[in-house]
């Protein structure tokens, strides 16, 4: 079972991502001695469910007593009992969520560790990398979360190759790119993650902003005298500006557009 400090870390994440055994290997020992992707994850799930029962066995005789006072911890103790019942059900908080069954804003507080993202990363060889009915059944098993396919070896080796040995190799197993770059854009849209790019004079850099954020947002992440001072953006896409080659370039094509403070990232 999990320790309580290894549970009490995982509450403090922003997600959660486990890494699933799906190779078959007889020099690589499974702690049960069979490699069975669904037991492995319905173990787990089960430690993280178990642990958030306990949360809301503890807080509810003090949501309910609060709520007769509060509306607002009234509506979070009704929902407290939504996730009980779920959690009951043996399922995660994240997958209800994702089907509408319940609020996980009003259960914010209780930290709840099944209610994170979830976004699983299958080990595999080439046997399931280029297997694709094999992948969608695995897809299945973890759905609504996203699932990532690698192999940890081929990973490995891919680092000492150079392009073409490496484009030689993921071909071989049924991959356009590597694993990690794949987790990679997993790990940030499991996040509600995503990048935007200045480019200036002497360098071009991406920066990491919330899905959703405007314009003044993404600013400030480059310093918040940007936010505060924000008056509109010079936006251009990146392809425009990849193929014409200059900001000067894409003025003169149309392409670069001014946003203002209301501006959603794209």
């Amino acid at each position: 079972g999990m320790g309580n400090a290894f549970l009490a870390n995982i509450r403090e994440a922003d997600a959660i991502c486990q890494v699933v055994r799906a190779f078959s290997d007889d020099n690589v020992i499974h702690v049960d001695g069979r490699v069975d992707p669904a037991n492995d994850i319905s173990v787990i799930n089960t430690e993280l469910i178990l642990a958030d029962l306990q949360t809301i066995e503890k807080a509810l005789p003090r949501l309910e007593k609060d709520g007769r006072k509060d509306k607002d911890i009234a509506a979070t103790a009704a929902e407290a009992k939504k996730a009980q019942a779920v959690l009951e059900d043996d399922r995660t908080l994240f997958a209800a969520a994702k089907s509408g069954e319940i609020d996980l804003a009003l259960v914010r507080d209780l930290h709840l560790m099944t209610a994170k993202p979830f976004l699983y990363v299958f080990n595999s060889d080439e046997a399931v990398l280029t297997d694709e009915a094999r992948k969608a059944e695995l897809r299945d098993l973890v759905a609504p979360a996203e699932a990532v396919f690698l192999d940890a070896q081929t990973e490995t080796e891919l680092l000492e190759l150079d392009d073409a040995d490496a484009a030689e190799l993921l071909a071989a197993v049924g991959q356009n790119e590597p694993g990690l770059a794949t987790l990679a854009k997993a790990g940030f849209d499991t996040l509600g993650l995503q990048t935007y790019l200045t480019a200036g004079p002497k360098e071009s850099r991406a920066w990491t902003i919330r899905k959703g954020d405007t314009a003044p947002k993404a600013a400030g992440v480059i310093h918040t005298d940007f936010e505060k001072g924000f008056i509109k953006a010079e936006v251009v896409a990146f392809d425009d500006l990849d193929q014409l080659g200059s900001m000067a370039e894409a003025r003169a094509a149309g392409k670069v557009r001014q946003e203002g403070k209301d501006y959603v990232m794209a």
